[in-house]
């Protein structure tokens, strides 16, 4: 009976016949010389075995698949936001309706504004926790924590720039209206996170982490983030300073050109009136000749960027009624920032009492970034201004600095990075009069960077007197201490005006341009305060009834104050006016179809200099030629084929 199924039915593949005791001798003995030999039926069952065998096996492999799977779509789909129905949550005075149009977007009802941010705050945290949570963690440093030792020189550097402390120090000066909106948001976040912390999106239980509760200073490092994506001079400074040591001024003019022929400032005088040609100087390559033509070319396929300067950046413009069907105003933003899943921006439509905006957002932030209200309409590019310089910070063994009044000692602040796996990795963080040192690794040199952000009255978002705004002058009054990255602002609003604003603040030098390091043991090199709002390059309503920026050069010639030392191409500018100005009139879709234009006239000059070269080159191959005459032909579209 110990025996199992499949040997008892083995054993029935013998017979055993009645015989004589010798023949039974004679046939165990041919029988025992006949098992010698392979047994077909035992081959085929133990083959049977082995089938068997594997099927279950794979029939566990899919069981172990299934619930895997299972188990990813019950938490990722816990976790989906609630968008149908009513549910009842703390901390609200009244109820807020949240509608979810067929692209998801909401749209926020409440009866005051305190009400809606907490909503806005609510229903962002539904669709982007763990968004919000990577981006406050990247920002302070603690990345580490959460993904282990591969993010460590991430949080290092983001210590290093002192962007906590700086969050701290704006939280703490802003007014008492500013902190009762930000408090509003943050409120709604956190009321998510309780209803949500035992069905947390599918990231925070794959990482096996919780979040803390969310804060005014978390709100104000997400602002910090931005603004540190958007201002990026000081390793630039350093890069320059190894390319152009000793160099002479004009090659160091021709390395990093500050202006160009193709520049269009906004605020600047039309070009006929300027005297300015409206094409390029003798010998250069000439205007696009089909710019004139249809917007009916398809949108562009995405392409890996292989150099900075060839990325596309933002752009946004505002055309008059005078170029539209409508004979009213049409405003065009196309905000680039690095792609990411989920994107950075995030829709929404928020109304309540004094405040109608819809537009996009920055998961972390209350408010509306850029989008329009009732009556006025409003669009941001990156100015791209030096607000970051570095001193070269002189230290004497007992750990001060030199400064014109004597030696100081710097700020240390000892810190400890938490790394998931591993033991937590100390940092020490020093702080000079300038800013904390930044020295790259491998560096010699005290390095101090100075930066706008450290001064906390730098630090104000707007964005609720922008949204609130109805005519050109209250908007000008609530961009005026517009803090972050300095932007530019084309703005349109129903009455029929068009402007343009730069927005923020840029710091004035008593000396230097900010190109290279400067000492930091002296005083020539400080700022003296910031470039006043009344001073930055403005303007409405410009008689040719077209404003557009793309990171170009916004300043006209002649300009007082320092900017910018190295401003956009100036190519992507000059396309957005050519088909603008010409002379035909503008539906909204056209809009669209401009910002997705493939044209590239920095690629037809290079395919010009290419066949002029190539034309004068008398050994040319022929295969040369066949390239030559490819280019001569070619219409400047970066299309697919």
């Amino acid at each position: 009976m110990a025996f199992s199924g499949k040997w008892l039915r083995f054993s029935t593949d013998f017979q055993i016949r009645g015989m004589s005791v010798e023949s039974m001798h004679t046939e165990a003995s041919s029988m025992a010389t006949a098992s010698l030999s392979p047994d077909r039926t035992t081959s085929r069952n133990r083959k049977r075995l082995v089938f068997r065998g594997l099927a279950t096996v794979l029939l566990l492999l899919v069981l172990a698949a299934a619930g895997v799977s299972g188990w990813f779509y019950y938490t990722a789909t816990a976790s989906l936001p609630q968008i149908d129905g009513t549910m009842t949550v703390a901390g609200l005075s009244g109820p807020v309706t949240v509608l979810r149009d067929a692209q998801g977007v909401p749209h926020i009802n409440a009866a005051t504004l305190e009400d809606a941010l907490f909503a806005q705050g609510f229903v962002t945290a539904q669709d982007r926790l763990w968004q919000m949570d990577m981006s406050r963690r990247f920002g302070r440093g603690q990345l580490s924590e959460i993904l282990g030792a591969r993010t460590l020189a991430t949080d290092r550097k983001q210590r290093q720039l002192n962007l906590t402390q700086a969050a701290e120090r704006a939280i703490a000066q802003i007014s008492e209206v500013e902190r009762a909106h930000i408090n509003a948001y943050v409120k709604g976040v956190n009321a998510l996170m309780e209803r949500q912390m035992e069905k947390l999106p599918i990231e925070f239980r794959v990482l096996g982490y919780k979040p803390t509760p969310w804060t005014a200073v978390d709100s104000m490092m997400v602002g910090i983030n931005i603004s540190g994506n958007l201002n990026t001079q000081y390793p630039l400074e350093l890069e320059r300073e190894t390319l152009i040591k000793d160099l002479p001024a004009e090659i160091v003019a021709d390395l990093y050109p500050n202006s160009s022929w193709r520049d269009r400032p906004p605020s600047a005088l039309p070009r006929q009136e300027q005297h300015l040609p409206d094409a390029p100087p003798e010998g250069a390559p000439g205007p696009d000749d089909d710019a004139r033509s249809s917007l009916g070319w398809p949108p562009s396929a995405g392409t890996d960027t292989v150099c900075e300067a060839c990325t596309p950046g933002s752009n946004n413009w505002v055309i008059s009624g005078a170029h539209t069907t409508t004979g009213k105003p049409l405003v065009a933003n196309d905000m680039h920032l690095g792609h990411s899943i989920p994107n950075v921006w995030y829709e929404v439509h928020i109304k309540a009492p004094g405040y109608n905006v819809a537009g996009v957002s920055f998961p972390g932030l209350p408010f509306v970034i850029a989008g329009h209200n009732e009556r006025i309409a409003w669009g941001f590019t990156n100015v791209g201004p030096d607000v970051q310089d570095l001193y070269l910070e002189n230290f004497n063994e007992a750990g001060e600095y030199e400064t014109p009044t004597g030696w100081h000692k710097a700020e240390v602040r000892h810190e400890f990075i938490k790394v998931k796996g591993q033991v937590d990795v100390p940092l020490d963080v020093v702080i000079t009069r300038h800013g904390p040192l930044v020295s790259p690794a491998g560096e010699a040199r005290r390095i101090a960077l100075r930066w706008t952000i450290y001064d906390p009255l730098v630090l104000a978002f707007r964005f609720h007197a922008i949204g609130q705004a109805q005519d050109w002058e209250q908007f000008r009054a609530a961009v005026s201490s517009f803090g972050g990255a300095p932007q530019n602002i084309v703005y349109g609003d129903v009455d029929g005006n068009i402007g343009y604003q730069t927005a923020g603040f840029i710091p004035i030098r008593a000396k230097g341009d900010g190109l290279l390091p400067v000492p930091g043991n002296i005083d020539d090199y400080e700022w003296s305060g910031y470039i006043a709002f009344e001073k930055l390059p403005s303007i409405i309503n410009p008689a040719s009834g077209v404003l557009a920026t793309a990171n170009g050069r916004i300043t006209p010639d002649g300009y007082p104050y320092l900017i910018a030392n190295q401003w956009g191409s100036p190519f992507r500018t000059e396309r957005i006016y050519r088909v603008l100005e010409s002379g035909k009139k503008f539906q909204p879709a056209e809009m669209i179809t401009l910002q997705m234009d493939t044209h590239s006239e920095m690629d037809r000059l290079a395919a010009q200099r290419f066949v002029y070269a190539i034309d004068r080159q008398k050994a040319a191959s022929e295969r040369l030629r066949k390239a030559a005459d490819l280019l001569r032909s070619w219409n400047g579209r970066m299309e697919i084929d």
